[in-house]
C-alpha cells in the first residue's frame, strides 16, 4: 500500500537459545524469574554473536553465581552488561543523590530507607512465593535499597544484622503442597568500610502509607530526604536549623506513564540505550559488581535471620 509503514512480522520463540540463534537481536532485557536468570546471562555471554544485555535486579539469587557470571564478561569485553537496579532513576533519589554527590550534606554518615509497601504481587507459577526462586525477599525486593545505600555512602559494607519473619502475608496461601517463606517485614543494620551505616526498615502489609519509599541521608554538615511518590526532596544544613530547610519537587518531563516504580524503568532503559548506542564509550551506570555487591547485601541478611548475628560480607562471598 502506498505510503504505508512496513510492519515487521512478529516472530515468537519457544526460549531464549532459539532467540539468540535468530540473529535478530543486538540488545537483550531479561525480566524473566530470578533463578533463570544465571542460566540465561551465561548462554547469551558464552553465544558467539555479540548482545548487549540489561538484566533485571537481582542479577542472579546467589553470590556464587553472580561471581560466575562476572567471570564470564570478563572474556566478553564487547557486551556491555547493566544490572536493572532502576531505583536510582526515581526522580527524587536522582536529585538527593545529586545533593549528596554535591557535597552538600558534607560525609555521609547514615542511610536510613523505609519501605512500607504492599504485598508481593502475584507472578507467573507464584515463582516469588519462595526464597529458593526468588533469593529470599532481601534479595529480591531489598537489593535496590542496598544499592543506593553504598551509593549514598561511597563505600563498601562490611557486615550485616537484620531481623525479619513472616507475620501477615501469603500465610494462608500453598502451592504443590508448600507454604510460602519469604518474610514480609524487617529491620536491617548495614555497616561500610569507611563507618558509615545504613538501615532497612521493611514492611510489606503497609498498604495504608502516603509515601512507599522515604529515604534519609545524614551528613556531617546536613540532612537531605526523599519522598516516593510524593516526590518531594528536602536538605538543610546544621548550621541553618529547622528553619532553613528546603523543599522541592523533583520531576522528569521524559517520564509519560509512571508505572509502579514512578517512572524509573523509562529512565534507566533511555540511559542503557544511550550506553549501547556509544559503541564502547561509555561504562554501564549500574555494572556486575554493583549487581553482585547488592546481593551480597541481602544474602548475609538473610542469613542474619536465619542465624540471630551479624554476619560478615566476607562470610557471604569468601
Amino acid at each position: 500500500m502506498s505510503g504505508a509503514k512496513r510492519v515487521r512480522k512478529k516472530q515468537v520463540f519457544s526460549g531464549h537459545k532459539e532467540l539468540l540463534d535468530s540473529g535478530l537481536c543486538d540488545v537483550v532485557v531479561i525480566s524473566t524469574p530470578n533463578m533463570t536468570h544465571y542460566e540465561i546471562l551465561m548462554d547469551i555471554i558464552n553465544h558467539p554473536k555479540t548482545h548487549h544485555v540489561l538484566v533485571e535486579k537481582p542479577l542472579c539469587t546467589t553470590v556464587e553465581d553472580c561471581r560466575q557470571v562476572i567471570e564470564a564478561a570478563k572474556k566478553r569485553p564487547d557486551m556491555l552488561l547493566q544490572v536493572g537496579l532502576e531505583y536510582r532513576y526515581m526522580p527524587p533519589v536522582a536529585k538527593l543523590i545529586d545533593i549528596v554527590n554535591g557535597g552538600k550534606l558534607g560525609h555521609v554518615k547514615m542511610v536510613s530507607i523505609r519501605e512500607h509497601r504492599f504485598p508481593f504481587l502475584v507472578k507467573v507459577n507464584n515463582w516469588n512465593r519462595f526464597n529458593c526462586n526468588s533469593g529470599g525477599t532481601l534479595v529480591e525486593k531489598c537489593c535496590h535499597f542496598f544499592d543506593l545505600m553504598r551509593l549514598f555512602v561511597g563505600s563498601n559494607p562490611v557486615r550485616v544484622m537484620a531481623s525479619g519473619a513472616i507475620d501477615l502475608n501469603h500465610k494462608d496461601e500453598m502451592y504443590d503442597g508448600k507454604v510460602p517463606d519469604i518474610i514480609d517485614n524487617a529491620y536491617v543494620i548495614v555497616e561500610f568500610e569507611n563507618g558509615a551505616r545504613g538501615m532497612l526498615d521493611l514492611c510489606m502489609f503497609a498498604e495504608g502509607s502516603k509515601n512507599e519509599q522515604e529515604i534519609s541521608v545524614v551528613g556531617e554538615i546536613g540532612k537531605g530526604e526523599a519522598f516516593v511518590p510524593e516526590n518531594i526532596v528536602r536538605y538543610g544544613l546544621r548550621v541553618e536549623g529547622r528553619d532553613g530547610v528546603r523543599t522541592m519537587r523533583a520531576e522528569d518531563h521524559r517520564i509519560k506513564y509512571d508505572g509502579l516504580h514512578h517512572g524509573s524503568s523509562y529512565l534507566e532503559h533511555l540511559n542503557f540505550l544511550s550506553a549501547v548506542k556509544a559503541e564502547g564509550k561509555k561504562i554501564p551506570a549500574v555494572d556486575l559488581n554493583d549487581g553482585l555487591t547488592a546481593v551480597a547485601i541481602g544474602v548475609a541478611a538473610q542469613l542474619s535471620i536465619e542465624m540471630g548475628r551479624f554476619v560478615s560480607i566476607k562470610e557471604v562471598t569468601s
